[in-house]
């Protein structure tokens, strides 16, 4: 069977930049782009905070074009997801959805995160309406409008903290009677004359017909119903890095990202390297995943280089 010099998982900034590099290098890649091909750019309207973009990109169009510069250097693009590996090595074993087994030298796993969603029909309706998951993406949309976080972890205090600069008031929807965020964060939140914390709350529906208009909340201990006008409604109750395929194999935190070694993209097996979301539970960024894709692909170029196999 033939032993490819580099296979990619996943296709957002991250697989893509990975892709881009390691053909340039010669090591003739292959990049699966799972369920998701883009990732989460695929669901984000406009982007205007990625160099060389001036006048700003619409997500799905940024993928188009990264894709369209791995297929420049003759990347062997797949449809389809990896869905079990073997990574005793030192040849790994990778199989696809339909079966088809794969061995590569090197793996790159750029799989990305998915943001959690409350499961609310409007939630999906108004999706890039007003509707987000990334405050840093999105805010600047919103400037001098009222606004609305929902969660009560360190993500939500820091969107709903970085929202209060640009924003005149700040919803904060806290569905207990008490924030996970740490200490210095719910200072930050609850020191904050534009941001107003909501105890007990959940959210029933996001209103708007064709973009948000407001939201109807419950109070989940007196049972109060109330609307109140937004713009804007951002959810950061978290993300799921898709490390599933992974599990038995790589070190991983608590929540299922991907250990590396610091300032690598190296993991706990020899020829495994990975970059992006699936890694970083800090930045979550098209730059930052672009960036950690290229320290991959110069890892697995090396570690092929010092193996005498290129």
């Amino acid at each position: 069977m033939h032993i490819h010099h580099t296979i990619i998982v996943g296709s957002g900034p991250a697989g893509y930049t990975a892709a881009i590099y390691t053909a340039r290098a010669n090591m003739k890649p292959i990049l699966y782009t799972g369920s998701e091909p883009g990732g989460q750019l695929m669901i984000t309207t406009e982007v205007e905070n990625y160099p060389g973009y001036p006048k700003g990109v619409h997500g799905p169009q940024m993928m188009e074009d990264f894709k369209a510069q791995a297929e420049r250097f003759e990347v062997d693009i797949k449809y389809e997801r990896i869905t079990q590996v073997d990574f005793t090595g030192p040849v790994h074993k990778l199989w696809t959805e339909s079966g088809e087994l794969l061995q590569a030298h090197t793996v790159i796993i750029s799989t990305g995160a998915s943001a959690k969603w409350l499961g609310l029909p409007s939630e999906q309706r108004l999706m890039n309406r007003g509707v987000s998951a990334c405050a840093v993406c999105d805010g600047f949309f919103f400037r001098g409008m009222e606004v609305a976080v929902v969660g009560g972890g360190d993500t939500a205090a820091e969107e709903a903290s970085y929202l209060s600069k640009l924003c005149p008031k700040v919803h904060l929807l806290v569905r207990k009677d008490q924030m996970r965020a740490s200490k210095i964060m719910q200072e930050r939140v609850l020191n904050n004359p534009v941001i107003e914390v909501h105890w007990n709350t959940e959210t029933l529906e996001i209103l708007g017909d064709e973009e948000v208009s407001g939201m109807r909340l419950i109070n989940n201990q007196t049972q109060e119903i109330k609307e109140i006008p937004i713009k804007a409604f951002f959810i950061a109750i978290g993300h799921k890095p898709n490390s599933e395929p992974f599990e038995n194999w790589l070190d991983m935190d608590e929540m299922g990202y991907i250990k590396t070694i610091p300032g690598t993209s190296k993991t706990n097996i020899p020829g495994v390297f990975a970059s992006g979301d699936v890694q970083d539970r800090v930045y979550r960024q098209a730059v930052t995943a672009a960036g950690s894709g290229c320290m991959a692909a110069l890892d697995a170029e090396r570690y092929l280089a010092e193996k005498g196999i290129i």
